[in-house]
């Protein structure tokens, strides 16, 4: 299938930065947001992303200029092959975007949604005809992190998942594909479950913001950029491979386990993480830390270029 021609539904950063993405692997596009602004964000954004882009090797097949803006949902999607929406994550606005663009689709074209906090089956019910929506969720910023967990089910056309994989894949992306729903999918779990320990390490009083925050990105962190943490353990134990590890560790993680923290987010606790964070942030602004982001998820996928 050819999907040469792409819509985005919202403008936001998320939006603007698949349209980045799309752009920059040969595609056009078509924007639809409401905010009258929105073509002068845009293509800030991507003038930006553009040379982060370039960095990686990812801008060789296209042009920023192959981008047009409408003032319509309806008129956007007319012709696309592929349409990422990224309209605010409320169902009514996802109905009604829904509601307006479905008579103006193409017949072939896959819709997919961007949404981390709602279920596939919650969005279908805005379609008269679903079957060719799928959920298509990035990880922010979408033009630099790789990730795209993809989500179909019994109300989803044969192919259509598959399909939306192979696109993802061709602008660059590494897709996971979901076999069941649930909510915040996977990444976004996995991330809950580590945000939630490093909480109550910072409230229980044995680290700090900072502290626990370099925990992660000092020491497990850089393993977990290379590969997944069951793989990691498998290797871990030499010949013996995971069942060794199991073997060996099973007391100690099951201990664990039961002392791990629930916490929840309370006005006190956010206090003191935004403490934490001021705190660690030591002045620098959020644009300053975003581009210090960026520059080291650019310098590290520059150095796995050629290795997966």
């Amino acid at each position: 299938m050819d999907f040469q021609h792409t819509a985005c539904l919202g403008g936001g950063v998320i939006g603007a930065s698949w349209a980045a993405l799309f752009l920059a692997s040969g595609r056009s596009v078509s924007v639809f947001d409401p905010d009258p602004e929105v073509e002068r964000k845009v293509r800030d954004y991507i003038g930006t992303a553009w040379s982060a882009m370039t960095d990686l090797g990812l801008t060789q097949n296209g042009t920023p200029d192959a981008i047009t803006f409408h003032p319509s949902a309806a008129k956007a999607v007319e012709g696309a092959a592929f349409v990422q929406e990224n309209v605010p994550e409320r169902l009514p606005i996802k109905h009604a975007t829904f509601a307006e663009i479905e008579p103006a689709l193409a017949p072939n074209a896959i819709v997919a949604s961007s949404a981390s906090g709602l279920t596939l089956s919650q969005m279908q019910t805005g379609w008269k005809d679903p079957s060719r929506f799928v959920l298509g969720h990035p990880f922010n910023p979408p033009h630099l992190i790789p990730l795209v967990e993809v989500l179909g089910n019994e109300d989803t056309a044969d192919g259509v998942v598959e399909d939306a994989q192979r696109f993802y894949e061709a602008v660059g992306k590494t897709t996971i594909r979901l076999h069941k729903e649930v909510p915040g999918h996977v990444a976004n779990r996995l991330q809950a479950a580590i945000w939630r320990e490093a909480i109550s390490l910072v409230v229980s009083g044995v680290a700090s913001v900072e502290d626990v925050d370099k925990a992660v990105w000092a020491g497990p962190g850089l393993r977990w950029a290379a590969m997944g943490p069951t793989m990691l353990f498998n290797l871990g134990a030499g010949e013996g491979g995971l069942k060794a590890f199991c073997d060996h560790f099973t007391d100690t993680f099951n201990g664990w386990w039961d002392d791990l923290g629930q916490v929840h987010l309370t006005e006190d606790v956010t206090r003191t993480l935004t403490q934490g964070v001021e705190a660690e942030a030591a002045g620098k602004s959020p644009a300053e830390l975003s581009q210090r982001r960026d520059a080291l998820i650019v310098a590290m996928q520059k150095s796995v270029v050629g290795l997966r």
